[in-house]
């Protein structure tokens, strides 16, 4: 019996040790997990609550890192440079030199004798692969560079060739084979710039000596009747290639962009350019401003500026002087503005030739503006061949001042720069064409309108036109018109009584193949 009172004690005594600790388990799990933590760690936490609740993020480390030392309330800790939120930074900012590439450093000499061709493809190529790089063509050196292409799609954007030096084309034959049809060339970039006080010199005289007479010569030199008879008083200065060679009949243009977008060349100097100085084909987003052409007016088929299927142009600020068109706008283009430029010597400013071989072109919104021509062959002029299709629309040409130029203000819809052209009835469609405050001095012919016959210009005005003859050397002619239509917004000089007003009273309709 004794046995069993000590057996039922036992057992009474266990069943309230389990109750007691079941409450107190009860107990600690009302208070929720932060109290499995260590007293000691409880107290840790408190502590840095209490001094700061916006970093706390920054101290843990997948919970490894040590806690900070707790800092007296009066003196807070700094903030650490990586909590600042900020942009990233674009490269380069933090360090100047790692997104400048100059081609020096690539083995460059620069001392107009060594070809630096491949050190310019080395600096490109580390440039290339650098946002907002730039390359830099150092000043008072000359660098002897063959043909090059600096190269995308795969480029990163917003590239900056910086000229300040001097790069000088190879006058040896050989270098340029059977003939390339440029020298540098920017293709498939997006945000390219070529700026700086350098020059580019094409030392084109070798090329122009070769083959003076084998280029087509301008179609409007055929209206041009000197009294002395004498076709080329000036011709080429014949310069010999280096090693005795003969240079390609395929002429290179000096500087060319293609299908690229956001391009700019602005403060260089283009010189004596093989054919053609600057050209943009294919390109969206084109700004020329402050740059200067300089070719002698004698050196064939060098235009200044050449645009081929580009849109959204902005030229301003430029001085051109060359041997064909200051600016020539080709197929292709919209949305051209042109505005402060001296032109000359050179062929004027051209929107044309069209329509060659049968081919439709198109182009429209054309602004040429605030201009001043010198001793040019022609002034402000629309040129087209004959059995093209497609149109020319929305044209000003305003505020030209012109100086001894030979015929300030032409149409061409014959053009021909061959000794014979077949007739043909289809044409360009012209219409919308505006010429005011066209003032100054002519030496051949004032205005010149030559329109098609089986599609008539329609839509040409004139206004504020005050040319005068300079009576020299040459015959002078009264103007002339042949089927163009459109209105006099006030009296010209001299009077262009050859303008028929109004609209042609049958007009060809393109077929929906020929219109843009």
């Amino acid at each position: 019996m004794e046995g069993l009172s000590f057996r039922s004690l036992t057992f009474m005594l266990l069943i309230a040790f389990l109750v007691w600790s079941s409450y107190i388990e009860t107990c600690n799990a009302r208070r929720g997990k932060h109290w499995r933590q260590s007293r000691s760690a409880s107290a840790s936490l408190y502590k840095k609550k209490g001094k700061s609740h916006g970093s706390s993020h920054h101290r843990s480390n997948g919970g490894s890192s040590k806690p900070k030392p707790p800092v007296a309330p009066s003196a807070p800790p700094p903030v650490p440079k990586e909590d600042i939120p900020s942009k990233p930074p674009r490269n380069g900012d933090d360090n100047d030199s790692a997104a400048t590439f100059d081609v020096l450093d690539f083995g460059a000499k620069g001392d107009g004798a060594t070809d630096d061709t491949k050190a310019f493809q080395a600096a490109w190529a580390a440039a290339c692969k650098v946002e907002s790089s730039t390359i830099i063509v150092p000043s008072q050196y000359e660098f002897l560079v063959g043909p090059i292409s600096f190269s995308g799609p795969y480029c990163k954007q917003n590239i900056v060739f910086q000229l300040d030096g001097t790069i000088i084309a190879p006058t040896n034959y050989k270098v340029w084979g059977s003939g390339v049809l440029q020298w540098l060339e920017f293709t498939k970039l997006v945000g390219i710039t070529v700026q700086g006080e350098g020059i580019i010199d094409g030392r084109g005289s070798v090329w122009w000596q070769d083959s003076p007479y084998e280029n087509p010569l301008d179609d409007e030199e055929k209206l041009i009747v000197p009294s002395n008879n004498t076709v080329n008083e000036n011709p080429p200065t014949p310069i010999s290639s280096s090693l005795g060679g003969k240079m390609p009949t395929i002429k290179p243009t000096a500087l060319r962009f293609y299908g690229s977008f956001n391009v700019t060349v602005t403060g260089i100097t283009i010189q004596n350019s093989p054919q053609c100085h600057l050209k943009f084909d294919n390109c969206v987003g084109v700004t020329v401003f402050s740059m200067n052409v300089s070719s002698p007016g004698n050196s064939p088929n060098t235009d200044g500026i050449h645009l081929q299927n580009s849109r959204e142009v902005l030229i301003r600020n430029n001085d051109l002087a060359c041997g064909d068109d200051c600016i020539s706008i080709q197929t292709g283009c919209s949305n051209v503005y042109v505005r402060d430029i001296n032109c000359g010597p050179g062929h004027g400013i051209s929107i044309g030739g069209l329509g060659k071989d049968g081919t439709k072109a198109c182009v429209s919104n054309i602004t040429v503006r605030d201009v001043i021509m010198h001793n040019t062959m022609n002034g402000v002029r629309i040129k087209t061949w004959q059995g093209g299709s497609g149109s020319v629309q929305g044209v000003l040409f305003s505020n030209i001042q012109v100086s001894e130029v030979q015929i300030p203000i032409i149409i061409d819809q014959f053009y021909c720069d061959r000794s014979k052209c077949k007739n043909q009835t289809a044409a360009v469609a012209l219409s919308g064409i505006t010429y005011e405050k066209i003032r100054g001095t002519y030496t051949v012919k004032p205005v010149y309108l030559a329109c098609s016959d089986s599609l008539p210009c329609t839509g040409v005005t004139l206004n504020s036109i005050q040319l005068q003859p300079m009576q020299e050397a040459y015959h002078l002619y009264d103007p002339f018109c042949w089927q163009t239509f459109g209105e006099l917004l006030s009296p010209t000089l001299p009077p262009v009584s050859c303008l028929q007003l109004g609209k042609p009273a049958s007009n060809h309709i393109q077929n929906d193949h020929d219109v843009c």
